[in-house]
């Protein structure tokens, strides 16, 4: 098996209304993690884990998405002008970076129908899907640990994390048997189980590797809760046809679609950062209360 993943489908439609008003009229998927908007860290992700083709489903009032990995001629004209070396080399990497299609998703019909979105884009291969709330700080990246599982099992894969009991229920959880270390052939997925229902505590996050089959079965699943088509509707239906396998990645999650995960991301990365470390670490030791 070649397992060679080519193209991913990173979903950006939503309204972002949980970091109102903020993206009133910013893309959330812009919001800057230091200095970087969370998307590029997604595509970054895809791209060194050998994605050639990303493709964005987007939605009326997202083209600034687009707009930023695209070339900025006056920008780099401004910065050759002043001899911002660094700063036009990072410019020209983002427009460089990757080929982008953009698909728009019309109405918001949930993320199962935004990934149906992409079928023609994607055609006949498997493909990655990349949810961009939430940022994985992985060596290597997670999505390049999940094709090596790919490569290994077939199928489809999806990421697993572990998550304390009392919060299954914001999750999509999975049955399944370790057939190898970290590795699990499912079984059975919940979508937001009770604790006590839950049979398990290894959760679904938004990474995914799916076969070209996954559109004909979305095309048939029946809107879910609230209205919409799960992606969780269609892995079910997918794993009683094929091997779906999870796997537990190595490296650390942040939901920066949460404000608190956000703020997470934002203090972890930038620590990482030499020029910011010692200053930040200085400031949060003073904010801490004194025992």
């Amino acid at each position: 098996m070649e397992g060679r993943i080519r193209k991913a489908v990173i979903p950006a439609a939503g309204l972002g209304t949980r970091f109102l008003p903020a993206t009133k009229v910013i893309p959330k998927e812009l919001l800057p993690i230091v200095d970087k908007p969370t998307i590029q860290y997604i595509i970054e992700e895809a791209v060194t884990s050998g994605i050639e083709q990303v493709i964005l489903i987007t939605a009326r009032g997202k083209a600034a998405i687009e707009d930023h990995f695209d070339i900025t001629f006056e920008l780099e004209e401004t910065l050759k002008a002043q001899g911002k070396e660094e700063l036009l080399r990072i410019v020209r990497d983002i427009s460089e970076m990757v080929s982008i299609v953009a698909v728009r998703q019309r109405e918001p019909r949930g993320l199962g129908h935004a990934v149906l979105c992409a079928r023609d884009a994607v055609g006949d291969e498997p493909f990655a899907v990349l949810l961009g709330d939430d940022i994985v700080d992985g060596d290597p990246p997670c999505l390049a640990q999940m094709v090596e599982v790919y490569r290994r099992w077939g199928g489809g894969v999806v990421a697993l994390q572990r998550v304390p009991e009392t919060e299954v229920h914001r999750y999509g959880i999975i049955r399944g048997d370790e057939v190898q270390e970290r590795v699990y052939r499912m079984t059975e997925l919940v979508e937001k189980p009770a604790p006590r229902q839950a049979p398990s505590n290894l959760a679904v996050i938004g990474r995914y590797i799916l076969p070209a089959s996954i559109f004909h079965i979305l095309e048939k699943t029946p809107p879910g809760k609230g209205g919409e088509i799960q992606l969780t509707d269609a892995l079910q239906e997918l794993a009683r046809r094929i091997p779906l396998h999870g796997y537990e990645f190595l490296g650390e999650r942040y939901d920066a679609g949460d404000k608190v995960g956000y703020l997470k991301a934002n203090i972890a990365f930038a620590m990482k950062r030499p020029e910011m470390a010692e200053t930040l670490k200085e400031f949060i030791t003073k904010m801490l209360p004194r025992s």
